[in-house]
């Protein structure tokens, strides 16, 4: 590390304090205007700040299950694009609702989303020859000349919305000399309407003809046919810009749809859990930050203090990230970030365990820093990176709650990344500069003994087989006895929505007070959500779904609580909101992300008994979890989802550090025999050690103060993380490094030594 001047240290450190206290002025101010309407304001989800919800029926009066069910599932890869917490469910047979947080302007989504379904391309002539559409110079704007029925009856309509595979905007080269690109829409037919398509189009190419573009009652594009087109792709040329072809292309999608729909009705909807649940939340994360700050201090000394400044910026530049992409918040989403906070401080507790061990091997204060920093590098990069991948992978192949969890890991992952490596070196240089030189200001790493984690593997490997195999069993018997294998909240498997229009305007605190306890006294669970509707008396309530006694319970209660005749209250069976489709996708992204981390690691290491053990330990991890929710009968709803992706970056990340550390100590034996390779594998788990307790302890010390004073909500998703935590810190220091011995040991023909 290069010798930094005092005065220069000095005023590098005073610009770093500077930013920083700019930075968290604004962050705060953000934060203060959180769904206020202001410019300075992130999007909060439907659970804190409500939203819009549009009901559509379809046109088909007995549509099957299958096109409901590939109906609902487009519509929510839709309407993703407002918010990637948006839901879309099946209510009754042919009703969707569509619940979009964050907006309040319900007529601006359905002009934008006009009617799904309505989409067909028309050729200009009929049979007899008439024309089918023309164009009007006073309106600049072509016309139909018969309604859509007569135009589908004569045969004109070719082709509908279902024939269309996809549809995305893009480019094509050009001779325009200023850009040499212009904007289309580029177009992907089922492998049914191609040939139904290559006829037409050859019929109008030859006669200079065009097949025009219908979309919920307007003519959106009329492009001319130049050639036929045989193989089922299309380009729509004449765009204005890139905005305007990505507007046709999302028009194009949503004609796709398999059923036409017609809307209902829409209404404004409150949050579901109120000002307390955000406000609670938000005074977790402060009292979480300040005990991981004081605890980095008294552990680290003047590394503590460099890495908690480090900290403050890395939660500012959070909330600005949050802010400039947009990113819809949800509570499981302030849950997730304030998890990042603890895990934030995994690079620094590797870095400043680095330094101590340099410091004890004799180094000087100023070369310990920059050997810490350039030996933890590796660690740090390559779980970050590994973390990274499994982000980048559930971000592209995931939908709704995945999707938003994958964005957020991957800010925290890149962030932590920057704060650790950058904000937090330069803060040491500084405090070096400026005078805070003694081996007593960092510490010194103390002689420890090397452990025989190893001897124990067995037991290890033992308990971790019966706790796994007990929640398999446990989930056998909750089947045999007719229920279901772990207690699925509506997200999950669907249930009952009910309208009911009270005598009085309740308040969101009040619904949750008086309302909700009365319900779940009548269904015999606390999976209630309730939302209220805007500038009504009406409040929806969802519940899992209620037998006819129970609807009767329900009636009488609400007459008997709060005077509610049975005419003020409707019911609804729902579907659930995490479809079939959205599980696949789930499972999918987490099974290509897995593949793709076991490459990685596989590449990095050189050996692909890393990767597997790795692999391995976080699939251990994952299903130890799982029976932790059967046996405490934890409801699994969508935070289910995000709880277990968290726990495999995790999990990954620990398993790196303890790898990256038995492959550096390796290098320094010249016989790999099983003694040897015995006591590399318990020197590096004992070297670590501290590491993988301090880093547990920091993440769980968050998580723990979001179970004190969360919600029911967040109770529900800090619980299981917890044991997590509990977990990924066991299976790191007991299982991983057994297994790669084990692997090593028993395959050691199979690579080269």
């Amino acid at each position: 590390m290069k010798t930094m001047k005092k005065g220069r240290g000095w005023g590098i450190l005073i610009l770093i304090l500077v930013i920083l206290a700019g930075a968290s002025w604004y962050a705060g101010t953000i934060i203060s205007t959180v769904g206020v309407g202001e410019s300075r304001n992130i999007k909060l989800g439907l659970d804190l700040k409500g939203g819009v919800s549009i009901t559509y029926e379809t046109v088909e009066e007995n549509p099957s299950a299958e096109d409901m069910t590939d109906t609902v599932y487009k519509l929510q890869k839709r309407v993703e694009s407002y918010s990637t917490e948006a839901q879309v469910y099946q209510e009754g047979d042919r009703r969707i609702n569509i619940e979009i947080p964050g907006v309040t302007d319900a007529n601006a989504i359905l002009e934008e989303l006009g009617s799904p379904g309505s989409l067909y391309f028309i050729t200009n002539h009929d049979k007899d020859g008439n024309e089918n559409y023309t164009y009007n110079g006073e309106l600049g704007a072509y016309e139909l000349n018969y309604d859509l029925e007569t135009l589908i009856e004569n045969g004109s309509a070719i082709l509908s919305g279902t024939d269309v595979e996809s549809a995305e905007p893009g480019y094509q080269n050009t001779s325009s000399v200023s850009t040499g690109q212009e904007p289309v829409v580029e177009l992907r037919f089922t492998q049914e309407a191609v040939q139904i398509f290559a006829d037409a189009t050859t019929e109008a190419a030859s006669a200079g003809d065009s097949i025009a573009i219908y979309y919920d009652g307007e003519l959106i594009s009329v492009p001319t046919v130049n050639t036929p087109i045989t193989d089922g792709q299309c380009i729509i040329e004449g765009m204005g810009s890139y905005e305007e072809a990505n507007e046709l292309a999302t028009f194009v999608r949503v004609g796709s749809l398999s059923l036409e729909l017609k809307e209902l009705h829409s209404k404004v909807l409150g949050a579901q859990l109120g000002e307390e649940a955000l406000s609670s939340s938000l005074f977790a994360a402060a009292i979480g930050l300040v005990l991981i700050m004081l605890f980095m201090i008294v552990m680290y000394r003047v590394s503590g203090l460099a890495a908690s400044i480090a900290l403050i910026l890395y939660c500012a530049l959070t909330v600005y990230v949050l802010w400039i992409f947009d990113i819809t918040l949800t509570l499981p989403g302030i849950a997730g970030i304030v998890l990042s906070i603890g895990m934030a401080v995994d690079a620094n507790v590797i870095i400043f365990a680095r330094i101590r061990e340099e410091i004890a091997a004799g180094k000087s204060v100023e070369s310990a820093i920059g050997s810490g920093f350039h030996k933890a590098m590796s660690a740090i990069v390559d779980g970050n990176i590994t973390t990274l991948i499994a982000a980048v992978v559930l971000g592209l192949r995931g939908s709704g709650t995945v999707k938003g969890f994958a964005y957020t890991l991957g800010i925290g992952i890149v962030l932590s990344m920057f704060t650790a490596l950058v904000i937090t070196r330069w803060i040491m240089k500084c405090f070096f500069a400026i005078g805070l030189k003694d081996q007593k200001l960092y510490g010194m790493q103390k002689e420890r003994a090397t452990i025989n984690f190893l001897g124990k593997r067995v037991v290890f490997f033992a308990v971790s087989l019966v706790v796994i195999a007990a929640g398999f069993v446990a989930m056998g018997i909750h089947k045999g006895s007719g229920g279901a294998v772990m207690n699925y909240s509506m997200e999950f498997m669907g249930g009952s929505s009910t309208t009911v229009t009270f005598n009085q305007d309740f308040s969101i605190q009040e619904i949750n007070d008086q309302i909700v306890p009365v319900v779940e006294g009548v269904v015999g669970s606390g999976d209630v959500q309730t939302q209220k509707i805007d500038g009504t008396n009406e409040v929806v309530i969802k519940t899992r779904t209620m037998t006819l006694e129970e609807r009767e319970n329900f009636n009488q209660a609400m007459l008997d609580s709060f005077g509610v005749e049975e005419g003020a209250i409707i019911n609804e069976n729902i579907s659930a909101t995490v479809s079939s489709e959205m599980k696949a996708d789930a499972v999918w992204a987490v099974v290509i992300a897995t593949i793709c981390m076991l490459i990685y690691i596989w590449f990095r290491f050189k050996d692909i008994r890393f990767a597997g053990s790795a692999v391995l330990a976080l699939v251990h991890d994952v299903l130890v979890v799982l029976a932790f929710y059967v046996f405490s009968w934890i409801t699994v709803g969508n935070t289910f989802i995000a709880c277990m992706l968290t726990i495999v970056g995790y999990s990954v990340n620990a398993t790196i550090v303890i790898f990256d550390r038995i492959r550096e100590n390796l290098k320094g034996i010249k016989e790999q025999n099983p003694e040897s390779l015995r006591e590399v594998a318990n020197q590096s788990i004992t070297q670590t050690l501290s590491r993988s307790i301090n880093t547990s302890l920091t993440t769980f010390i968050m998580v723990f103060v979001l179970w004190i004073l969360g919600v029911t909500s967040i109770k529900e998703f800090a619980m299981p993380l917890m044991a997590g935590i509990i977990c990924g810190a066991y299976s790191s220091v007991c299982i991983t490094g057994a297994l790669w011995y084990t692997f090593k040991v028993k395959f050691a023909g199979k690579q080269k030594k």
